[in-house]
């Protein structure tokens, strides 16, 4: 493990934590994993905000269309097997399809550019209006012709997710579920992952959750509903070790996977540009690729009734990230690129020395809220934890001799060139934090100076 990894990871779970409560959302849970193994598994907050049930590492998510990307995982074992290829046309395994359809490709099915339909013409199965299509309801949509022309652009298809089910269940003879539990998420070493709603383990389901906006508290959402003939696209289950284990044996470089090298390469690789996306994105087979600052990623992310989720393998580091959500406003994305950009600022920084340890902590300024003291390399940051990137125009101190530093870099709207120190305790602890003119508490003594000020009750 790198030296910087420890504290890195140990920041990265103070601050998840502090914005899962900044933001009262019901519950978040993390995995971040080195070459495959865990390094950091975390829970925050509630798996079911009506029972009080806190939630685990060990609860189980709606992962919902990180499922497009063990499906393309599944495809790519039966072309490895030759029971396959990514060029056949789609008819030649599925009957019944609209002509122009049957003529699609295997592989532009899964880089979603088979131009079919995205959720039908009744999309209701999303807002929990109506089951999801069973078999019979899916391929009456799929003899329906596509939107578009085949390798015209990339266009996002829960129903060509749900053919390449069909296509799985063809060529295997088996249900899609029953082959995909045995020759993928088993052979991913996967105990606790299902391609569709569990029917063992439910009591480690976690609980879905709308927002409080509409109704003034948040909605419970079961979360429990199968998925039906859209399995492939939208129906697994998951934890975020688990996600993150799964994902990290796609990354070509990993040393044990289920695929070989080049069907890992071929699934990662960019196929199409995301396009009219407001940030730079590619689809690759069943994968999204992307970049947080000097860091190219692939992953997936998921969306289901009350469940938000994100995972990335962030390649050449060795290290994937997976972000679970119970909430409709749980934004993994963000959590993910503040999880990323704190990694980034400590592998460029490198560990501090024990000297700055009594510069670091979360410290409070009154009603103005928090600010973290994060030393790392011969420098201490002064982070803002309710931003998604803690560190972003952050101020920098260089300590000095004594309890004393000097704000060596601020924006030109902060103290830059003034000092910071430390008063301390009889006991020798530190217990309060002077940035400049600005005093910093613990949240207790804090707390206690807002009710006084204000004339609050506790």
């Amino acid at each position: 493990m790198a030296k910087w990894l420890p504290a890195a990871l140990d920041y990265a779970s103070q601050w998840a934590a502090y914005k899962v409560r900044l933001h009262e959302l019901p519950g978040v849970s993390l995995a971040v994993l080195q070459d495959g193994k865990p390094v950091l598994t975390a829970a925050y907050g509630h798996a079911d905000l009506g029972e009080g049930v806190k939630l685990t590492p060990d609860h189980q998510f709606r992962v919902a269309s990180h499922s497009k990307s063990f499906t393309a995982v599944g495809v790519l074992k039966l072309v490895e097997a030759g029971r396959l290829r990514l060029d056949d046309r789609v008819g030649q395994h599925v009957k019944g399809l609209h002509k122009s359809l049957a003529r699609a490709t295997v592989g532009q099915l899964l880089s979603h550019s088979a131009g079919v339909i995205r959720d039908g013409a009744d999309g209701g199965q999303w807002a929990d209006r109506r089951p999801f299509l069973d078999e019979s309801e899916l391929r009456a949509e799929l003899a329906v012709a596509p939107v578009l022309p085949a390798n015209t652009r990339m266009k996002y298809s829960n129903h060509g997710f749900g053919l390449a089910g069909l296509m799985i269940e063809a060529v295997t003879g088996e249900p899609y579920g029953q082959w995909m539990a045995r020759e993928v998420v088993a052979r991913a070493g996967l105990k606790h992952t299902w391609p569709d709603t569990p029917t063992l383990e439910m009591d480690r389901l976690a609980r879905g959750h709308g927002t409080k906006l509409l109704l003034g508290r948040r909605a419970i959402i079961p979360g429990d509903n199968p998925t039906n003939a859209l399995a492939a696209a939208t129906g697994f289950v998951s934890t975020a070790a688990e996600l993150a284990r799964f994902f990290s044996q796609i990354d070509p470089q990993a040393k044990k996977s289920l695929l070989h090298i080049e069907s890992r390469r071929e699934m990662t690789r960019p196929h199409w540009k995301v396009p009219d996306l407001s940030i730079e994105q590619h689809y690759g087979l069943g994968t999204i690729q992307g970049r947080i600052g000097p860091w190219e990623t692939v992953g997936h992310s998921g969306g289901f009734q009350g469940f938000l989720t994100q995972t990335a393998v962030l390649r050449g580091q060795g290290l994937t990230v997976s972000v679970l959500t119970n909430a409709m406003d749980g934004t993994p994305g963000f959590f993910l690129e503040g999880i990323v950009r704190i990694l980034q600022a400590f592998a460029a920084a490198g560990p501090a020395p024990k000297k700055l340890a009594d510069w670091s902590g979360r410290w409070w300024g009154g009603p103005w809220g928090a600010l973290d003291l994060v030393p790392l390399g011969d420098k201490v940051l002064v982070a803002s934890p309710a931003l998604w990137n803690p560190f972003a125009d952050a101020a920098e101190l260089t300590v000095g001799k004594g309890d004393e530093a000097l704000i060596a870099k601020a924006s030109g709207f902060a103290s830059h060139g003034e000092t910071a120190r430390l008063v301390r305790s009889r006991s020798g602890k530190v217990a309060e934090v002077w940035v400049a003119a600005s005093r910093l508490q613990t949240e207790k003594a804090a707390a206690k100076e807002v009710r006084a000020l204000y004339r609050l009750a506790e």
